[in-house]
């Protein structure tokens, strides 16, 4: 993901002129204007469509993990993100209380050697004495990523550090957003914490509020310090911290492979920011969490190298790691000083991979997973192609890899699609930014594509700018359009994912985004429901298609044979995208294809569509866009149907196909 977009790639001359007419042919077709798509369901014809062909790229862009994701409901856990400088700004705490009651402040104290920051509070009332505490205490708070969602009935953890010369008694609760209503609370009391403690509290809550806070509250004169406070839903997706509802989400459109952590986050502004795996790994605590320079904010690295691994895992996908070059946005490393680089991304692929006796197998093994990962894919750097050092640092990384893990994918940041490599690979890198016209046009842009040598791995698509607007139909029309020519050109795509994943409604970076979510409530984009449409394609076969019309440029169409994993019946899917205004009588024709072989009864239709091309779901109409599923009742050989204006349509037609003859 870049911080400032912009189409990529080198699209073919025909591509160029069609995308500067677009506009008129897009909407040329005149009313019930005909045409017609002619299917062979001949087995000589047909072609394996890759089992990795869609699938999920994930960013820390807009809180997708901090925030998001991550179900960790404190934001600055550890005190770490005003910097190492003391005093220093612990933002998002604040004081609770008479502020002439109490001094806050932060210092080097920690027992944790990678994040040294403490917070110091100093509490100057007692429940006894001259100056009396109120009732309820003194303390501070914490208000999470923008409101806490504290349900009814559930049950959180909280972890703390402490330390205190005196004994302590102190109060942890959720409350409401003003601190007025208390949902859960439990008291700590510890006659020596004289040495940092760690303390754990569970809290069921008896009331429901998305936009609560965490309190840390005492009547008691002293000073007390804390570090690294954590707060978590016990019932995040197996244990491993993934929040359920937006786990589902991900897990709903069934990704063959997720590609993490980014983007230019990846990179960093500065590669002192850049995100560096060795300090994302091992116990949470100890972890120091660095500023997120490209999108502005900052992370404690819950979500590091492990979990990002683990939740490919979980999601039953291929991991695909995209690490630093040594090159930033801004600062590079020079290729004659990249080895230590080099050495810290074969560390992390022992990491991944190695036996649990190797030195950093250990640490994995340690984390509670013995078993090595199923990292296969790697990616050299994120847009880093045109960087001054990019080839002479990924010869380094390509050798190095390729030597100890013969059989790992590398995916090179250079553009294939027209012009060889000079470079050798496995796949490459190819990002598709742009208004919808040129989205929609991209759909051919692998047509042409040599067959041999690597192939591509479209890693970031997204239609930008005003015809996007917060994630509308018009954006998701022309995704779809994509979508069809990569499926129809799978010989030469191997993958494709969508970016930016995830958007907390909050703090919008990137417009626009597949998943929106706060707190508490989460809907997908048009984008997102459009995207579920291509989950059965994954390995399926895609069948020979042939799309014809008087003008036929707002038209794309794919034809794939497909086994339901629910009723593991066979299907023949037909996809058709109508980007233009107007009506299409399309009469579909499937041949080599007995007719006896095709059952109405268990075909479908299903249509994405609108009464607005800008269209957006929201909070408020979660489903206003989403695909609709009828009964194809003229299921057969041979089919009249309607295109409406700016829709997406998949026709199934359940087949009585045996597995052998759909291979």
């Amino acid at each position: 993901m870049s911080s400032s977009p912009q189409p990529c790639g080198v699209l073919l001359f025909f591509l160029v002129v069609l995308c500067a007419s677009f506009n008129s042919s897009a909407t040329g077709i005149e009313a019930n204007q005909s045409a017609w798509l002619s299917v062979d369901a001949a087995q000589a014809s047909a072609r394996k469509i890759p089992e990795t062909m869609f699938g999920i790229s994930f960013e820390e862009i807009n809180h997708a993990g901090a925030g998001g994701l991550w179900a960790e409901l404190v934001s600055n856990r550890g005190f770490e993100a005003g910097g190492e400088s003391i005093p220093s700004n612990i933002y998002p705490w604040s004081i609770l209380g008479d502020e002439s009651l109490l001094i806050v402040s932060t210092d080097r104290s920690s027992c944790f050697e990678r994040n040294k920051v403490a917070l110091r509070m100093e509490v100057l009332c007692d429940n006894e004495g001259p100056i009396i505490c109120p009732a309820e205490g003194v303390g501070i708070y914490n208000p999470g990523y923008w409101g806490m969602n504290i349900e009814q009935q559930k049950t959180y953890r909280v972890l703390m550090y402490v330390r205190s010369s005196e004994s302590v008694n102190i109060t942890v609760s959720f409350t409401g957003s003003n601190g007025a209503r208390t949902l859960a609370t439990s008291n700590i009391v510890s006659s020596d914490v004289s040495n940092w403690t760690m303390i754990e509290v569970l809290l069921e809550a008896a009331g429901s509020d998305p936009n609560s806070r965490l309190q840390l509250m005492t009547t008691r004169k002293g000073v007390i310090w804390f570090d690294q406070v954590s707060a978590m839903p016990l019932d995040t997706f197996k244990g491993h911290g993934f929040r359920q509802d937006l786990f589902q989400m991900l897990a709903d459109l069934r990704p063959r492979f997720i590609r993490f952590p980014g983007g230019s986050y990846v990179e960093g502004e500065w590669l002192r920011n850049s995100f560096q795996w060795k300090v994302t790994v091992g116990p949470w605590e100890e972890r120091p969490g660095h500023f997120n320079d490209v999108w502005q904010y900052w992370t404690d690295d819950g979500l590091g190298l492990f979990e990002f691994l683990q939740l490919a895992e979980d999601l039953g996908s291929l991991p695909i790691w995209v690490f630093n070059t040594g090159i930033s946005l801004n600062d590079q490393i020079d290729t004659t000083r990249i080895l230590p680089f080099v050495q810290e991304i074969l560390d992390g692929i022992e990491f991944a991979r190695g036996d649990p006796n190797s030195t950093w197998g250990y640490v994995r093994a340690a984390m509670g997973h013995p078993e090595p990962f199923n990292l296969r894919h790697v990616a050299i750097g994120n847009q880093d192609c045109g960087k001054t050092n990019y080839h002479g640092n990924y010869h380094k990384f390509y050798s190095a890899i390729k030597n100890a893990y013969p059989d790992i994918n590398v995916i090179s940041n250079c553009d294939a699609s027209s012009t060889p490599l000079d470079h050798p690979a496995d796949f490459y890198d190819f990002h598709v930014y742009g208004d919808a016209n040129y989205v929609f046009a991209s759909a051919r842009n692998f047509d042409r594509t040599a067959r041999l040598g690597p192939k591509a791995f479209v890693s970031e698509y997204a239609v930008t700018g005003k015809d996007a607007g917060n994630g509308n139909l018009l954006a998701a029309l022309a995704q779809a359009g994509l979508l069809v020519g990569l499926e129809r050109n799978s010989d030469a795509v191997e993958m494709a994912s969508n970016a930016p994943l995830f958007v907390n409604v909050n703090d919008r970076r990137f417009n626009p985004d597949a998943i929106v979510f706060d707190s508490s409530k989460v809907y997908g984009t048009p984008s997102y429901w459009m995207q579920t449409f291509f989950k059965e394609s994954n390995g399926a076969m895609l069948l020979n298609s042939t799309l014809g019309a008087k003008t036929s440029a707002s038209l794309a169409a794919s034809a794939i044979l497909w086994k339901s994993s629910d009723d593991g019946r066979q299907y023949l899917r037909i996809k058709v995208v109508n980007f233009g205004s107007s009506t299409v009588n399309l009469k579909i024709t499937i041949d080599n294809l007995d007719s006896n072989l095709i059952q109405a009864i268990g075909s479908t239709q299903t249509i994405l569509k609108s009464s607005s091309l800008m269209d957006e779901n929201s909070f408020k109409e979660p489903h206003k866009v989403i695909p609709v599923q009828s009964p194809l009742k003229a299921a057969g050989k041979s089919m009249a149907v309607l295109l409406y204006p700016h829709t997406f349509t998949s026709f199934d037609l359940l087949t009585l196909l045996t597995m052998s003859q759909a291979i």
